[in-house]
C-alpha cells in the first residue's frame, strides 16, 4: 500500500501530537494543523501548517493532497472556554463544516471526527449505554460547547457517503471520547492540581457510587488509528458513518480516580461530601457572575454547571461496538505516570509543610454555607 497521507486539525494540542506521532511510526506521512505551534517538538519529518479552522481558505489548503483527516480540532470544552459561546460555534461547528466542505473539495475520502459523551448525555444517569442511545435533544444541553459538538457529529456522519470531486466517495466515522488523561494533559489535570495546591480540593460531590469514565490519551490515539483503517476499502468501510464510544472500559467515581493523584503529590484525600445539587447551584451562580464582569475580568470559574454533572452524575458506556467493528482493546493504565510527570516539575507537597489551605479551607466551608443559605432561599417565594 502507498504512504498514506495524513492532516490532523487541532494537531498542536495534547491528543493531536500524540496520535500525529502514533500516525508517523505506523508509516503515515503526516501533517498537524493548527492555529498555535505544538505544545511539545513532533517528529522531524512530521509537517506543521498554521491555519485557523474558522477561515475556509485555510482549511482547503491543508487537506490539499490528503488520504484522510482526523479532525480533533475543537474549543470551550472547560473552564472559562465554555462561557465564550460565539468562538465556540465558529470553532465546532463553523470549522467542522468547513472540514467537510474542503475534504469535498480536495478528492480526501476518509474523515474522522473526535466527538465526545456529552452528545447523548446532559446529566442523566446512564448505565452502559450503547450507541442506539439517541442525541440528546439540542435544547437540553446543559452547555454550548456539548450542543455544538452534537450538531459537529451530525454534520460529520450527514455527509458520509458524499460523492467528492474527481470521484469516489468521502467515508466518516466519530469517536465519542470520555475525559482525556495522561502525562502532559494540558487542559484539565493543571488545574486539578492548581486546586488540589491552593486547597480549593477540599470537599467532593455526588454519591459514593456514581461512576465515571476516563480515557488514557494513547488508547484514544490507537482508538483515531483503527477507526481510519476501518474507512479504508481493504475493511469494506466498515466504520462509514458510525460513532463509537471510546473509554479506557473501566467506571470508576471521578473523585476515587483522581485519589492518588492528591495524595501521590503528597495532599490529604477530602472526607467532606456534599449533595451535587448544591455545588451545581454553586455553579450556576459563577456563571451568572462570569456573564456580568467576563468582559471586564475573565476569571476561571471554579467549576460550571457541565463539569458538575460530567463529574457527579453516574454515566459511562459499552465498548462493544468498538471492539467488534474496530479491532479496539484499551491497555490497562493508571495516574503513577501523571503523578511523576507534576513531580518533575516542581509539584508536590514537600514533608513538613504546612497547607496553604488553612484559610482556604475556612473560605470554602464559609462558601458552602452560603451556597446552602441562597439554595433555601432560592426555594422560599415558590413555598410561599
Amino acid at each position: 500500500m502507498p504512504e498514506q497521507r495524513v492532516l490532523v486539525t487541532g494537531g498542536g494540542g495534547y491528543l493531536g501530537l500524540r496520535l500525529a506521532n502514533m500516525l508517523q511510526r505506523d508509516g503515515a506521512n503526516v501533517t498537524l494543523f493548527d492555529l498555535r505551534e505544538p505544545i511539545e517538538k513532533a517528529a522531524a519529518d512530521i509537517k506543521f501548517i498554521k491555519g485557523d479552522i474558522t477561515n475556509y481558505e485555510d482549511v482547503e489548503d491543508a487537506c490539499t493532497g490528503m488520504d484522510c483527516v482526523y479532525h480533533i480540532a475543537s474549543y470551550g470544552m472547560s473552564g472559562r472556554e465554555q462561557l465564550n459561546r460565539k468562538l465556540i460555534e465558529a470553532v465546532n461547528v463553523g470549522g467542522t463544516k468547513n472540514v467537510i466542505k474542503a475534504c469535498c473539495r480536495q478528492s480526501v475520502h476518509r474523515l474522522v471526527y473526535t466527538s465526545t459523551f456529552n452528545v447523548v448525555f446532559g446529566g442523566q444517569k446512564i448505565e452502559f449505554g450503547d450507541e442506539s442511545l439517541p442525541y440528546l435533544p439540542l435544547h437540553k444541553h446543559p452547555d454550548y460547547y456539548s450542543m455544538t459538538k452534537s450538531i459537529a457529529e451530525m454534520e460529520i456522519l450527514k455527509a458520509n457517503g458524499t460523492v467528492v470531486e474527481g470521484g469516489g466517495t468521502l467515508h466518516t466515522c466519530a469517536l465519542r471520547p470520555a475525559g482525556i488523561y495522561g502525562p502532559g494533559e494540558q487542559r484539565h489535570l493543571p488545574r486539578i492540581v492548581s486546586y488540589i495546591e491552593q486547597g480549593l480540593f477540599a470537599v467532593v460531590y455526588g454519591e459514593p457510587d456514581s461512576l465515571v469514565e476516563f480515557v488514557h490519551v494513547d488508547n484514544l490515539a490507537t482508538a483515531h488509528v483503527l477507526a481510519g483503517r476501518a474507512l479504508q476499502d481493504n475493511k469494506q468501510h466498515v466504520a462509514a458513518g458510525q460513532a463509537y464510544f471510546i473509554s479506557d472500559g473501566k467506571p470508576v467515581n471521578n473523585f476515587e480516580f483522581f485519589r492518588p493523584l492528591v495524595e501521590g503529590l503528597g495532599y490529604t484525600y477530602p472526607t467532606v461530601r456534599v449533595p451535587v445539587s448544591l455545588v451545581y447551584f454553586f455553579a450556576f451562580l459563577t456563571e451568572m457572575v462570569h456573564y456580568v464582569v467576563g468582559r471586564f475580568y475573565n476569571f476561571q470559574p471554579l467549576l460550571t454547571r457541565t463539569e458538575v454533572y460530567k463529574t457527579g452524575v453516574t454515566h459511562y458506556f459499552n465498548l462493544g461496538k468498538a471492539k467488534r467493528e474496530l479491532g479496539y482493546e484499551p491497555a490497562a493504565y493508571d495516574l503513577s505516570e501523571v503523578v511523576q510527570w507534576f513531580k518533575d516539575r516542581g509539584h508536590g507537597r514537600a514533608k513538613g509543610q504546612s497547607a496553604k489551605s488553612k484559610w482556604t479551607r475556612l473560605l470554602v466551608d464559609a462558601a458552602l454555607v452560603l451556597m446552602a443559605v441562597l439554595l433555601v432561599m432560592s426555594f422560599l417565594p415558590s413555598a410561599l
